[in-house]
């Protein structure tokens, strides 16, 4: 459902904009070599100016900044000894082709910051800023504000890799957060994980969120709004969504930007587990429970490019596993969906496990969607051109739309209970999908085709 609830941008039920009213920053395995070349929380102490970049042929070298949680923001942050403490220290400092490394430690907001991790500065096509976990290192972002992390005035180029974003959800509860079901700016209860933000401050591009463990915020958990070349690979993400007023998912693209006129695959949302994300407070706008999505491209109508949803997994959240709303030219493929659509209110419609609504050109293939009995596995809602062949429904649920290659039966997986969605090797999902030329692997990262076709599912059979 699409609202149109501010003047200066139309909004749907999919996303926090806590920007627009606050003024505040919101904080691999599937390769396309023609696209991807390389797949303020402001010190308190004095700062130590730092040593100017040496010049090479006029070409300024790229530095390594480090970050610890027993780090100093007096220190110069260009060695593992010499850390900063703050992520904001060394993100003021970078410049194309810098990387931050962060060491173990728990790393928090200030009371008055929109984001842990504010990313302003811009890498370039061949020099991208990358901001990743130091090897063998597993960094926290505990935050309570607008966002874990966040990407704004339109900065690009930029890699977030192996970080776990924890949003404030333990320390809400949900009598807390319906009494604030009024409150458009309380950022303990809309907060998003990561958020790549649009807006009249600029609009990103080239973004890639790879390898992540984002869960427990109130809002959104990777969101991305008015942004091109994007890849969601790899995350974990889960537990987020439950307290905001905004209507919010696991994952989201929102009015997706045309950077270019190219049109071939330019956002990628692969190989990604989202779960548990549901919404338990009403969208404002709405009144009622819409969201909660594992997964949306939403209100992207006028997109150029072409969007590419495969080899995830989404399982009990609130509302679909998968779906496309408003919105073109999206590829939905070998995803494995299984007993979404937990909201009682979202039930009740039951649009379906992976659909697509008000929507064209989407094609969704050689997928498994395994609704509960008598839910909707799919639907048909104002359509056009939108074909769904090669998936696996179960034969207890309702089938809106089915393909001439669809299938009715158990998918037979290994043991569903405790979230192991390989197939056994009796499934009848196995090697007969249809083969997807830009999809080469699967959710583990495994050759797609292990026999003379590939499987339906994330999971290729070995």
């Amino acid at each position: 459902m699409m609202i149109h609830g501010f003047g200066f941008l139309s909004l749907s039920a999919s996303l926090v904009l806590p920007w627009a009213l606050t003024g505040l920053v919101q904080g691999q395995r599937i390769t396309e070599s023609f696209l991807f070349k390389d797949v303020p929380q402001p010190s308190t102490t004095q700062e130590t100016p730092l040593p100017s970049r040496k010049l090479i042929s006029g070409i300024s070298t790229a530095t390594t900044y480090y970050v610890s949680g027993n780090g100093n923001d007096r220190n110069s942050g260009l060695s593992t000894s010499s850390a900063f403490r703050t992520l904001q220290r060394a993100a003021n400092l970078t410049n194309p082709g810098d990387t931050v490394l962060i060491m173990n430690g728990q790393y928090k907001n200030g009371p008055k910051n929109g984001a842990v991790l504010g990313i302003r500065r811009s890498g370039t096509a061949n020099a991208w800023i990358k901001y990743k976990a130091y090897p063998g290192h597993f960094p926290k972002i505990q935050h309570n504000t607008w966002n874990g992390i966040s990407i704004s005035n339109g900065a690009s180029y930029i890699e977030i890799n192996g970080l776990e974003v924890i949003g404030n959800n333990a320390n809400i509860t949900r009598s807390y957060a319906l009494s604030q079901k009024y409150n458009r700016s309380n950022a303990l209860t809309n907060g998003n994980c990561i958020s790549i933000e649009g807006g009249n401050k600029g609009r990103s591009h080239h973004i890639n969120i790879l390898n992540n463990k984002v869960h427990d915020c109130g809002g959104a958990g990777i969101s991305a709004i008015q942004a091109d070349y994007v890849k969601v690979d790899n995350n974990t993400v889960y537990n987020n969504s439950w307290y905001t007023v905004y209507g919010c998912s696991g994952i989201s693209m929102l009015k997706n930007w045309s950077s270019d006129n190219k049109q071939g695959y330019k956002i990628f949302v692969t190989n990604n587990r989202s779960y548990n994300n549901r919404m338990y407070v009403p969208w404002i706008d709405a009144g009622r429970i819409t969201d909660g999505n594992g997964i949306i491209v939403d209100v992207s109508k006028g997109y150029r490019g072409r969007v590419l949803v495969a080899n995830n997994l989404t399982y009990n959240n609130g509302g679909s596993g998968i779906h496309a709303h408003d919105s073109q030219r999206i590829d939905i493929i070998n995803n494995t969906a299984y007993l979404n659509q937990q909201s009682s209110e979202i039930k009740k419609k039951g649009k379906g496990e992976i659909y697509a609504g008000y929507s064209s050109d989407v094609k969704i293939f050689n997928n498994i969607m395994y609704a509960s009995p008598g839910n909707a596995v799919n639907s048909n809602m104002k359509n056009v051109n939108v074909s769904y062949n090669y998936n696996v429904y179960p034969s207890n649920s309702r089938i809106h739309m089915k393909g001439s290659n669809d299938m009715i039966g158990d998918p037979q997986f290994v043991n569903a209970s405790d979230r192991d969605f390989r197939l056994k090797s009796t499934s009848p999902a196995i090697n007969n999908g249809l083969k997807w030329n830009s999809l080469k692997t699967d959710f583990l990262g495994n050759p797609r085709v292990s026999g003379y076709a590939p499987d339906r599912g994330a999971y290729e059979n070995r």
